[in-house]
């Protein structure tokens, strides 16, 4: 079962991203409020659920928590500050947009910025551990998922609508008959042989 709060606090945030290891398309981040009476017994973390379930609990999530925000960063910024910092820069303005400030934030994984001086926890598996962090993953993923199919219609040929910018066989080889689009991250390998991109 995984567990509602890491701190006494009662305003405690998780935060989670999705899509660190994509060729193409936004890191996205979620940062969400639970009430202390909350309860659901399927929420995991995202890739632990199949996308009918995370499609199920993100309006679920929506609706009981008492604040939840997604954020995107671009290729661009990714590209101009590495994906590192891109996602705790994504967590962040997740966290900003919060109709309330959190008094701790509990983080997935081991890397963070200090958000303003809120006290924040990071937590490796923390989507398998903690209910925020996983409701946070579940929003991050499905939102993300959303503006991958969006720009699936622009660019067909990469099939982003199933892979998502992953690093699958077939988007690497529509990497290779058409190139590249503003949506891939340039400084990424896009390509195992890749030593540099022809721009």
């Amino acid at each position: 079962m995984l567990k509602l709060n890491h701190s006494h606090f009662t305003l405690e945030c998780g935060t989670d991203e999705a899509g660190r290891g994509c060729l193409s398309g936004p890191v996205t981040a979620a940062a969400v409020i639970l009430p202390k009476n909350f309860k659901n017994s399927i929420l995991n973390d995202s890739k632990q659920l199949s996308e009918k379930k995370r499609e199920l609990l993100r309006p679920y999530i929506e609706e009981h928590a008492l604040a939840f925000s997604v954020a995107h960063v671009f290729p661009e910024k990714i590209d101009e500050i590495n994906i590192l910092n891109a996602s705790i820069l994504a967590m962040h303005k997740a966290i900003e947009n919060l109709k309330m400030n959190p008094e701790f934030i509990i983080v997935d994984g081991n890397r963070f910025k200090p958000f303003l001086n809120i006290p924040h926890e990071t937590i490796i598996k923390g989507d398998c551990k903690f209910l925020s962090i996983a409701a946070a993953s579940i929003l991050a993923k499905t939102y993300r998922d959303d503006y991958m199919k969006a720009i699936h219609q622009e660019f067909p040929m990469y099939n982003w609508k199933q892979n998502k910018g992953y690093p699958t066989k077939e988007h690497r080889n529509a990497i290779r008959e058409f190139g590249i689009t503003e949506y891939h991250r340039k400084s990424f390998r896009l390509l195992p042989e890749q030593f540099k991109l022809e721009l």
